[in-house]
Parts: structure tokens; sequence; C-alpha cells
């Protein structure tokens, strides 16, 4: 991890140290705030750079609760709205239907990159601003492109809670990698992932606290 003018940089080789790490880091040095009411800790400007980003991690397979993890992939792969949410629409109705109309985002980027390999703009948004009067999707930008011969993926959050869900994040947004990759005939290469607001619930931090001092005992180093 480095840091400069409280921008956090974590370089990591997969999406279960990146997870591991941001989270060591807020347990460590993050500051109290609130997010909706509730008490937080919290470091700002938060980017992951991870170099292999394969949803079947171990380190996440060992550590995170499952039934968070099935919540975020149903959250992904179904279009029924979210009742924990507040009922709002899900990402897999963002991506898949946008704003209602019927707009496949994901296969608007697999025809733009195959189109144009070398385009900067295959850019898609989760915000329906026109929508989204109460509830703001805490990841609202993906970017993929094809700087070298892998497909990689920027994507942007306002915030992202890595007690409870930054992990099962971490997992869809590699699914989401490893499917453009794939549709293209592309190795997944880098993701970036970009957190204005990364944070820990002072209600996850005892969980937290206890996932890192296993991980630690079993070889992992912060």
């Amino acid at each position: 991890m480095k840091t400069a003018n409280t921008v956090n940089l974590f370089e990591t080789a997969t999406i279960g140290e990146a997870w591991l790490s941001v989270a060591h880091e807020i347990v460590a040095s993050g500051r109290p705030s609130r997010y909706d009411g509730l008490p937080i800790l919290e470091i700002p400007r938060a980017t992951l750079e991870v170099d292999a980003a394969d949803p079947d991690d171990p380190i996440i397979a060992r550590y995170a609760d499952a039934e968070r993890l099935a919540w975020m992939r149903t959250n992904f792969v179904d279009h029924d709205r979210v009742a924990a949410l507040g009922d709002a629409r899900s990402y897999a109705s963002r991506l898949y239907d946008y704003a209602e109309t019927g707009r496949d985002q994901i296969a608007w980027v697999i025809e733009r990159l195959r189109t144009d390999p070398s385009s900067r703009s295959a850019t898609i948004t989760t915000f329906e601003p026109l929508i989204d009067t109460t509830y703001i999707p805490c990841v609202s930008m993906l970017d993929f492109w094809i700087p070298g011969d892998a497909v990689e993926l920027v994507a942007y959050a306002h915030s992202i809670d890595f007690g409870a869900k930054g992990y099962a994040n971490l997992i869809q947004l590699a699914e989401l990698l490893g499917r453009v990759g794939r549709e293209l005939d592309r190795p997944a290469g880098r993701l970036t992932f970009v957190v204005k607001s990364a944070h820990i619930y002072d209600t996850e931090l005892d969980y937290m606290k206890n996932v890192l001092r296993a991980a630690e005992s079993a070889g992992w180093q912060a």
C-alpha cells in the first residue's frame, strides 16, 4: 500500500488480497465518520490495482460470508428489484436493461471493442438519473479497454463497504471482466477499482478483525 496526500493505492495480485489489504488499512488507520446515519471507519480515495482479477479467489472463498456473496450475485444476475435497497433496480437490470429501455450495455461494450479494439470509450454506467431519485448505486461506472493483449476494466464507486460487501463487489466485477474477455477471445487482465469512500461499518468491525487475524495466522501479510 502506498499513500500520498490521502490517496490510497493498493497494488495486489488477486482480488482477495485487495479486499484484505483495504480492510486492514481501514481497521488500522481509518477515521471515524458516518454514512446514512451509521458510524463507520473510512479511508478516502482508495484505488485498487489487481493484476489477476480471477473471481475464483481462494481468500474470498475461505473467509467471506456465503450469504452475502449470494446476495451480491443475485443483484448482478437477477432483474428483480432489490428489497433491501428500497426496491431499487438491481445491477443486472441496469447493465442489461438500462433505464428500462432494453439496452444491454455489456453487449454494447463487447461489440464496441470487437469493432475497434483501440477504443478508449467502451464506457457504461449503472446510474439512471431519471429513475434514481433516492438510491444511488455504489458502483456507477465501468470502463473497459484493451491497452495490450488483455481486456482491462476500470470501475468507479462512490463508496464500498469492505466489511460486508466489498469482496462480493470485487467478484462480480471480475466476473464481468472475464465475460467480456471470453466474448472477445482475449484474456482478462487488470482490474482497477477507484473508491471514493472505502469504509467498514462499526457493526462489521469485529467480523473484519477476526477475518484479518485468521488470514494473518494462515500466512497472509498486509
